[in-house]
C-alpha cells in the first residue's frame, strides 16, 4: 500500500471510538515519561532547516549553553532546528536531549541526539507535552508545525492555562514581519492587549535568553515564598535545581 493510499485509510477511518485508547496511551505515556525530568526547555523549529543554516548552528549553541546550566532541552525530535537543539544538549552531556516525535504516515525519524526518545499519534497530545514540562519556549525560523506551536503557547499563557518563563522569538529578520503585522493589525484593531503582544521577545542574543531564564527562575522561587506555596512540589524540584548545580 503507498504512501497516500495509507493517509486516505486514516483520514477515512471513523472508528472514533477505539481512537480514545490511543489518545489515552499518548498521554498516559507522556506523563509517566515526563514526570520527573526536572527543569527544561523547548526549542521549536523547521524540520527542514540543513545544518550549514545560520540557525541550525545558533540552534546547536543555544542547546549547549541550556544544558551546561542543567536544562533539559526538549524538541520535536526530529531534524532540522530540532537536531540542532538536541545535538548541542547533546554534547554537553550535562542535561537530558529529549525528542518528541509524531507518527506519520510517511517516515519521520528521530535524530541521533536523544536520551529519550518517544513517538506520539496525536499532534495535539505532543503539544501538551511539548509546553507541559518546559519553562521557556525558544522558537526558531519554521512552517506551519512551528507557527502551530507558537500560538498554541500564546493562547495559553494569555489564557493564564501556563505560566512560563518566557517566549522567545530567535531569528530577527525572520520573525520581524510577523510582529509587525501582531502590532498593526491585531493590536491596532483590539483584538489582542498590549500584554499578549509583549509575551514574546524577539531577539538574536543567546546569552540573553539564558540569563532571562536564570533570572525569571530564581525570582519565580521567590514569588513562592512570598506566596507562602513552599508546600508545593514544584517549588521543592525548583528549590533543589537552583542550589544543588
Amino acid at each position: 500500500m503507498g504512501e497516500r493510499a495509507v493517509s486516505i485509510r486514516r483520514q477515512l477511518d471513523f472508528s472514533e471510538p477505539w481512537s480514545i485508547f490511543k489518545v489515552m496511551a499518548d498521554f498516559v505515556n507522556g506523563f509517566d515519561t515526563l514526570k520527573d525530568i526536572g527543569p527544561s526547555v523547548t526549542i521549536f523549529g523547521s524540520a527542514r532547516t540543513k545544518n550549514d543554516n545560520k540557525y541550525y548552528k545558533m540552534a546547536e549553541e543555544l542547546g549547549f549553553m541550556l544544558a551546561e546550566k542543567g536544562y533539559n532541552v526538549i524538541t520535536g525530535g526530529s531534524n532540522g532546528i530540532m537536531e540542532a537543539g538536541n545535538k548541542g544538549a547533546y554534547k554537553s552531556g550535562r542535561a537530558k536531549s529529549i525528542g518528541l516525535n509524531i507518527e506519520l504516515p510517511f517516515e519521520q525519524r528521530s535524530n541521533d541526539y536523544l536520551d529519550i526518545d518517544m513517538k506520539f499519534d496525536y499532534f495535539f497530545s505532543r503539544k501538551v507535552m511539548l509546553v507541559k514540562y518546559s519553562y521557556a519556549y525558544i522558537i526558531f525560523p519554521g512552517g506551519f508545525g512551528t507557527m502551530d506551536e507558537l500560538f498554541e503557547a500564546l493562547t495559553l499563557v494569555q489564557t493564564k492555562k501556563i505560566f512560563p518563563i518566557g517566549i522567545f522569538l530567535v531569528g530577527v529578520d525572520y520573525w520581524a514581519p510577523m510582529l509587525e503585522f501582531i502590532e498593526k493589525s491585531m493590536l491596532k484593531e483590539g483584538t489582542i492587549s498590549k500584554e499578549d503582544f509583549n509575551l514574546m521577545k524577539m531577539t538574536d542574543d543567546l546569552n540573553m535568553i539564558v540569563k532571562f531564564t536564570e533570572d525569571q527562575l530564581k525570582h519565580k522561587l521567590k514569588e513562592m515564598q512570598e506566596q507562602k506555596l513552599t508546600d508545593l512540589n514544584v517549588y521543592s524540584k525548583l528549590k533543589e535545581f537552583l542550589e544543588n548545580r
